[in-house]
């Protein structure tokens, strides 16, 4: 027979182990209630963070609309001018109005991007695939920049595309990444040559490339180019001041299109600015290419 000192004692243990228990219950509950919280704070955070970013988006897109007219009228104004309409212009006047219409011109093209960027945060950028041959889209661009090669010691050349299949993709916004490239390029290219390529990728991608023999930019710059309003710092890049747009509003671009952005740079030596996409676009909210 078991004693009463042994009975005892598998009584208190086992009183002790009903203690144990109801006292992990009890911090497994205050832990259970502290998430419940947690997650209702992360919760309420989110949806203030979404209203900021609608309300950001919101405003981006109405100040850009607002600055179009003023914009429009500058721009108007200094072409009647250039024209000479209301008489001669002394040699620093027409300087100073090429000033005003060059300036007017870049602000309107930060409106657009800023535009551009409002619209794809809220998610109201229309993607509109098409077949087409990269030979048209290389005629394109290039008849779009041969007014503006004012520097005759840069050259831009755009390579032949060859043994390339056609694309499905929208070949706007695709076009449209290009632009941002060569523009950039061209500011930042005083002397020498901009070439524009594209490339099969793997099976089912393409890559287009920039590439151009000017200041280059600084490894330590690399991760933050293709940031909002991201300005490299050098005496060129503080003299011709960009917008800090184009190169963000190119990689989401980019991102849309199932594709991705790429840099390749030295300080002193040029740059490649790469953007691939697949061939084929893919659904909205499928990977891009590897």
């Amino acid at each position: 027979m078991n004693s009463p000192v042994a009975a005892t004692d598998r009584e208190d243990a086992l009183a002790a182990s009903r203690r144990e228990v109801e006292e992990l219950r009890a911090e497994l509950e205050e832990t259970n209630r502290g998430v419940v919280a947690l997650y209702a704070e992360l919760d309420a955070q989110a949806e203030q963070l979404k209203k900021a970013t609608e309300l950001k988006s919101r405003f981006l897109a109405y100040m850009s609309h607002e600055f179009r007219t003023p914009i429009s009228a500058i721009r108007s104004i200094a072409r009647l001018l250039s024209d000479r309409v209301d008489g001669p212009l002394t040699p620093e006047q027409e300087k100073q109005v090429g000033f005003v219409d060059t300036t007017a011109a870049e602000l309107a093209d930060m409106v657009d991007d800023l535009l551009d960027l409002a619209k794809i945060e809220a998610g109201r950028v229309e993607i509109s695939p098409a077949w087409f041959e990269m030979v048209d889209l290389f005629s394109a661009l290039r008849g779009m920049f041969r007014p503006v090669l004012n520097n005759p010691s840069t050259t831009l050349i755009f390579e032949e595309p060859e043994g390339l299949p056609k694309l499905y993709t929208d070949d706007r916004k695709l076009s449209q990444i290009l632009r941002n490239f060569v523009s950039n390029a061209l500011k930042f290219t005083p002397h020498g040559e901009i070439r524009v390529t594209a490339t099969r990728s793997g099976e089912h991608a393409v890559r287009f490339s920039v590439s151009d023999t000017g200041i280059g930019i600084a490894p330590e710059h690399h991760a933050a180019v293709f940031d909002d309003f991201s300005q490299v710092d050098s005496p060129v890049q503080k003299r011709l001041r960009g917008t800090g747009l184009g190169l963000s509003l190119s990689r989401q671009l980019a991102a849309l299109l199932g594709g991705s952005v790429e840099l390749e740079s030295e300080l002193g030596k040029g740059s490649v600015f790469s953007v691939t996409v697949p061939v084929l676009l893919p659904p909205r909210g499928a990977a891009g290419p590897e």
